[in-house]
């Protein structure tokens, strides 16, 4: 078999990571039918079949998920190269992967994580996939499970609920539908709940942020993690605390790194914000029911 391009490989993943083609267009400046051709090229060359194309995007087939799992871990091997020929390399990057609620939490509150003069930069990985930190995807990761397999080491960093949200705007709320995840994104428990309710649904999204955005727009009720949702002023609480949704975040590390100094002061920092905000990540912070 012909030697396969690692430029076609890094489009696979862009294309897996975002769930089609048009997606993976935005990321890397390719037009959409340009990358469905070379994803064809790609799977004629190794002769599997990567995806299963619908109307709603590419979902990878268990050849596909197998090769983007040896993807992931191939363009981890090439971070500390590009951090080496980096202008800041001499500053370290500390790769923190999280879901797109819990990063925009940790956004929202950077200054609690990185100081002037600190000796690391922090590199937000923002993704629903767990990344494989035993082979170096990401350095730390806060997950709703502790490390089970492999070097790993795990903290608890607190609970976290969630609630159904709507605009605060809404005249009927009464009348209103919901809006979710598409099925084939929707991999957290709260993002698959609304399915299992059977609610009449009006919109669908593939990102946490774009339901978080139709829910402000007004265009139906939605699942949010209290952390965010009551900290928006357009956003009133559609109903109580979803109880069957709590879960615990772990942070997870690789065993032989956790006790690196920039690794631990940042370990140390994301555990103090927990704490701090125990009361808004469980909820008993609402602005509006």
């Amino acid at each position: 078999m012909k030697d396969i391009s690692w430029d076609d490989l890094k489009i696979f993943l862009h294309v897996a990571e975002a769930g089609g083609l048009s997606g993976a267009a935005r990321t890397t400046g390719l037009s959409a039918p340009t990358i469905g051709r070379r994803m064809l090229a790609l799977e004629q060359q190794t002769g599997q079949a990567l995806f299963r194309r619908s109307q709603t995007g590419y979902e990878l087939t268990l050849s596909g998920e197998a090769l983007a799992k040896r993807v992931r871990a191939m363009r981890a091997a090439t971070i500390p190269v590009q951090e080496f020929l980096s202008a800041q390399a001499e500053t370290p990057l500390i790769r923190l992967s999280a879901g797109t609620g819990t990063a925009m939490f940790l956004a929202d509150r950077f200054a609690a994580l990185s100081r002037p003069g600190d000796d690391f930069r922090v590199n937000f990985l923002t993704t629903e996939a767990v990344l494989d930190i035993a082979h170096r995807e990401t350095d730390l990761g806060i997950r709703n499970r502790p490390a089970e397999t492999g070097n790993l080491a795990s903290r608890r960093l607190g609970r976290l609920r969630f609630a159904p949200y709507r605009s605060w705007s809404v005249s009927r709320p009464e009348l209103m539908e919901w809006v979710a995840m598409d099925p084939v994104h929707a991999r957290h428990p709260a993002a698959r709940w609304v399915h299992r309710q059977g609610h009449p649904i009006r919109a669908l999204a593939n990102s946490v942020s774009t339901v978080h955005q139709l829910i402000k727009a007004g265009v139906g009720i939605g699942v949010m993690p209290c952390m965010i949702a009551d900290c928006d002023p357009t956003l009133a609480r559609a109903g109580p605390v979803i109880e069957e949704l709590t879960e615990d975040q772990h942070l997870v590390m690789h065993d032989d790194d956790r006790h690196r100094p920039p690794l631990r002061r940042l370990i140390g920092r994301l555990v103090a914000l927990y704490r701090d905000n125990a009361d808004l990540l469980e909820g008993e912070r609402p602005m509006r029911m």
